[in-house]
């Protein structure tokens, strides 16, 4: 383990929300990022800049929660809409709706089996649903307020939940009852979470504080206020030495929980910071904010792989037991503040941005068929000659489409309502009476490949010269 601390680092800037982006989740496997926005679309980034990135629309309002299944084949998201939607995270996007709550749902969540969610709302109440059952099981209704926050402890036994009742409580799922509150705060509880070993759980506020409560002894064991505005989020390193926070105060904010203090301030987004996450694997995570931007961090400053150090416990017949926070000194739950000669990162946003990743965009109806922007007839397959790939539709999605779009418009020229690369072209194909056409979508000031390219698939075919539209 080295000495001296590495700084974070920017790694990636990911460009295709409208609007605020109000949650993010990574990937089991580390090659994906969900966000979710208040432009009410779900996207699914890849990590690796070659392989597509997915927007998913159903929600019909602001999405306000995201998390991956822990075994990666599900997206649930959760929105102002009152609804939960489970996602396939693939080319077709198909998704099922959870519906039980009354009000905007503020929180989504797996357990770690991946068997059961936890959600939260302005209803007050925090409910649970069977994943493979698709259907709701439980409600919690001791909340006062609005609940902001709702999750499972690793083993699945606790639920803890928080909200505008200034109260953050511990629920038993076998008994289905509240076990115990903490009501130290002095506004809305907007945030809560286990760390991994499920003895502790942190709370942020809109007081701008965090705390850490240990819930064998139920005694708050640490405080801190280094944020000058609310705490909307945070996130444990899977170590669970390390906690990241994200304020209204346009920061981000690294904590070391061994020591007990603040030892980064990261700078970047342009507005209040609403989520942040570390991946799986904690070697990176995200922020993301109300200027619609995703931003994607290296960690650099964990240097200890916690993985091998783990690995190395298990070859041992008497391994360590995990350290607890009670563990840590001061063990007094005084006030951590911001004053002790933290590292302030400010990385040039625009020096780092990647190139703006390929977006197939999918609408669902109330028949959950699939709708590609800028068709109105039959659409069999999309190509993009940068990399030769192709994605064939199913026979069942062949006849979705949507706007009756004859040539290259204004409309189409914006990277939104493109599936694209760089400067790459790409044209869906599609018959009408009893032609085969063509569409070309391009983006601004992209210029022609340098050979004509002809596409065939099932009889049709199409083919671009000089961005002119050919019929066969």
């Amino acid at each position: 383990m080295a000495s001296v601390l590495e700084d974070p680092t920017l790694e990636r800037h990911f460009k295709g929300h409208k609007d605020a982006v109000i949650c993010a989740d990574f990937s089991p496997n580390n090659k994906q990022l969900a966000t979710g926005s208040a432009d009410r679309t779900l996207m699914v980034w890849n990590l690796n800049p070659k392989a597509r990135s997915f927007r998913y629309v159903g929600h019909k309002d602001i999405i306000t929660g995201v998390q991956f299944s822990p075994d990666g084949d599900l997206v649930a998201s959760s929105s102002r809409d009152k609804t939960v939607r489970l996602w396939t995270p693939s080319i077709k996007g198909e998704s099922t709706v959870f519906k039980a709550h009354t009000a905007t749902v503020r929180s989504v969540g797996f357990s770690h089996d991946g068997q059961r969610l936890v959600t939260a709302s302005d209803d007050k109440s925090v409910k649970v649903w069977s994943v493979h059952r698709q259907r709701f099981i439980f409600s919690l209704n001791q909340h006062t307020n609005w609940v902001r926050c709702a999750r499972f402890s690793p083993d699945g036994r606790l639920i803890a939940s928080c909200g505008d009742d200034r109260t953050v409580r511990l629920w038993d799922t076998s008994t289905r009852q509240c076990i115990n509150t903490f009501t130290d705060y002095g506004g809305s509880a907007t945030f809560v979470d286990f760390n991994s070993s499920g003895t502790c759980i942190a709370s942020s506020g809109a007081d701008n504080t965090l705390k850490i409560w240990d819930i064998r002894t139920n005694k708050l064991i640490q405080h801190y206020q280094v944020h000058s505005a609310a705490v909307n989020c945070f996130s444990f390193h899977p170590s669970g030495n390390y906690l990241i926070s994200g304020s209204s105060d346009s920061t981000v904010k690294i904590l070391d929980l061994l020591e007990g203090r603040l030892i980064y301030t990261l700078h970047g987004h342009k507005g209040p910071v609403l989520a942040v996450v570390f991946s799986r694997g904690g070697d990176l995570f995200a922020s993301a904010g109300s200027d619609s931007q995703v931003l994607m961090w290296k960690t650099n400053f964990d240097s200890m792989n916690f993985r091998e150090v783990l690995s190395r416990h298990r070859q041992r017949v008497s391994p360590d037991p995990p350290p607890h926070l009670t563990d840590i000194y001061p063990r007094t739950p005084h006030l951590h503040s911001s004053q002790n000669g933290a590292v302030e990162i400010n990385p040039t946003v625009a020096d780092t941005q990647s190139p703006e990743p390929r977006v197939v965009e999918w609408q669902l109806d109330k028949t959950a068929e699939l709708k590609r922007k800028g068709h109105h007839d039959l659409v069999c397959s999309l190509y993009c000659p940068r990399d030769s790939s192709r994605v064939s539709l199913p026979p069942s999605h062949r006849h979705a489409s949507i706007s009756a779009v004859t040539r290259v418009t204004q409309e189409l020229l914006e990277p939104e309502s493109c599936y694209t690369s760089g400067s790459a072209a790409v044209w869906g194909l599609y018959q009408r009476s009893g032609r085969d056409l063509g569409s070309v979508i391009l983006q601004p000031n992209s210029p022609p490949p340098p050979a004509p390219l002809v596409e065939r698939s099932q009889g049709y075919a199409v083919a671009w010269r000089e961005a002119q539209l050919k019929i066969y």
